[in-house]
């Protein structure tokens, strides 16, 4: 697994969210189309352990919280970029999503949950905020921002 090879897996998803608008449908329709359990959902969460484990992915940051951009946006991904969070029983630093983000929740401990959800899906949609969470154990977070724009706040 290297960066190109994982660019390809995720692509049935840069396509499918570049398309749509970033809001509670789209949150609807990836669960729909891409559900825990799903191959490529499944694939997607194999080749992040598999990238972790290659000191590629989630290389920034020190114990319990962990991170990394691993794709910038480009036409090829839909205009997305793609990011991975590796959070343990913490809250992240605050931050504001102006187009918006798309979250895939990876628990690692079972019971693990993101913002209050459990494996699969989470979107916010353009200009909301939140401290991203991890409650009950460890869990990866794969996200993806329109025009990679994200915005730290105090």
């Amino acid at each position: 697994m290297n960066v190109e090879h994982f660019q390809q897996l995720i692509k049935p998803l840069t396509d499918m969210v570049s398309q749509m608008p970033v809001d509670k449908e789209l949150e609807k329709a990836l669960t729909e189309q891409y559900p825990p359990g799903s191959e490529l959902f499944e694939a997607i969460d194999k080749a992040c352990h598999e990238a972790i484990s290659a000191g590629w992915m989630c290389a920034q940051g020190d114990a319990g919280r962990r991170f990394g951009r691993v794709i910038e946006p480009s036409d090829e991904t839909g205009r997305l970029s793609v990011d991975v969070v590796d959070l343990i029983d913490i809250a992240g630093p605050h931050h504001r999503h102006p187009l918006g983000e798309i979250c895939m929740v990876l628990p690692i401990t079972e019971g693990a949950l993101f913002d209050g959800k459990p494996r699969g899906w989470c979107v916010y949609e353009p200009d909301s905020q939140h401290r991203p969470t991890v409650t009950q154990g460890q869990a990866l977070i794969l996200y993806l921002l329109p025009e990679g724009q994200i915005e730290f706040t105090r």
